[in-house]
């Protein structure tokens, strides 16, 4: 795995040793950065679920202005923290440890204001319609901002979540990608 283009280019990233975390693949992420080009430059995102950090630090890498990683995976965090190292990111980098409802809340307690949301959680676990609950509850997307999850071709996400519309939806394989606000 590698960031495919900006400041970072060409930098691989380390990846797990096991199927414990399941990155994001660089045809899928590619597709993501093509639809979204417009909403980077100096944005603020938070790569929920970050496993490796590889599409925060490829939102970094083409100009996002910060972004949150996030993380509950001792495994993950020290893979974000090694990758982030690697790109010479740390000016732009916050790490928050622990599961999406904390970090979810912490944010919200910070006042931030999110221009990207990455959200690939566990397939299979439900978590969808809970991060978009905490993300209104907590009012935390921009007001142009929007939400990017990835999930299994085959768990379809309502047209609408929590009062954030669906915009676009693209297949790739058994990935959906399907992008809110």
């Amino acid at each position: 795995m590698r960031i495919i283009t900006g400041d970072f280019k060409g930098r691989r990233l380390e990846m797990p040793e096991n199927n414990n975390i399941r990155p994001t693949t660089e045809k899928v992420k590619e597709a993501i950065f093509s639809i979204i080009a417009g909403n980077l430059e100096d944005a603020v995102c938070v790569d929920l679920f970050a496993g490796t950090g590889n599409l925060g630090l490829e939102a970094l890498s083409r100009g996002a202005e910060k972004c949150y990683f996030a993380d509950n995976s001792r495994e993950s965090l020290a893979l974000i923290k090694k990758n982030i190292a690697m790109c010479r990111a740390e000016e732009w980098s916050v790490v928050i440890p622990g599961d999406f409802e904390k970090v979810l809340t912490i944010l919200g307690e910070k006042g931030e204001k999110i221009d990207i949301f990455f959200l690939d959680p566990p397939y299979k676990k439900g978590l969808y319609e809970r991060c978009f609950e905490l993300i209104r509850e907590h009012e935390l997307l921009a007001e142009e901002g929007i939400i990017i999850a990835e999930h299994n071709v085959r768990d379809k996400l309502a047209e609408e979540l929590s009062g954030f519309e669906m915009i676009k939806e693209r297949t790739y394989g058994t990935v959906a990608i399907s992008i809110y606000g």
